[in-house]
């Protein structure tokens, strides 16, 4: 189908994949791009990271809010989910274990990036949810299985967010705990539906002990 992820551009930055030290896998917002999301490499000053930022068709990665019942999203998301799966993947093949992977997405990103990590559970380098959370199973609790082996997960967003409500985003670090991820969950008082320098500087850290 023209409308699934597959065959998109994969947008790319920093140090080439075959000589990086690590890898970060960027997943835009809905009515973004690989290029917007890129932007924030630039705040990241990781000059030993590989930056990765696949495209999504239609500039979103499923059609409905992460909220809505998941067989509205499909096949799009199961085909999101296979764009990452892909790319990890292809990292790990180039030489560059998962747990030197770092995922983040901002909003539909973030969620898509949350809810990769919960489904394919292993030690990542980290997991970044930039205004989102887990989609589970749409307007149903997913159960989820497996450990994350203490990988480190930032969950950042606003107490007001309009498209994330705050109570999914708690719901979501209490889900990633329970997989043994170590988790740190920030929300902001009536911040936009954006990116902070406190985010920023959180990543950072977190890739510099990479």
């Amino acid at each position: 189908m023209a409308t699934l992820h597959q065959g998109m551009p994969i947008l790319t930055q920093g140090t080439p994949l075959h000589q990086a030290k690590a890898v970060m896998i960027l997943l835009h917002g809905r009515g973004a791009s690989g290029a917007d999301i890129l932007g924030l490499a630039q705040e990241f000053d990781a000059p030993d990271f590989a930056y990765l930022a696949p495209e999504a068709a239609n500039s979103q990665w499923y059609p409905n809010r992460f909220i809505a019942p998941l067989a509205s999203n499909e096949p799009w998301f199961s085909s999101a989910l296979q764009v990452v799966a892909d790319l990890v993947a292809q990292v790990n093949i180039t030489g560059v274990p998962t747990e030197k992977i770092v995922l983040l997405g901002f909003s539909q990103g973030a969620c898509l990036a949350l809810e990769f990590a919960a489904r394919h559970p292993t030690r990542y380098g980290g997991v970044v949810g930039l205004s989102g959370a887990l989609i589970e199973n749409g307007d149903q609790p997913r159960a989820y299985s497996g450990s994350l082996l203490d990988t480190p997960v930032f969950l950042g967003c606003s107490d007001v967010d309009f498209h994330i409500p705050k109570g999914r985003v708690e719901r979501s670090a209490t889900l990633l705990q329970t997989l043994h991820a170590d988790v740190t969950l920030r929300l902001y008082p009536n911040l936009g539906h954006t990116v902070n320098q406190d985010e920023i500087t959180f990543v950072q850290q977190l890739m510099q002990q990479l």
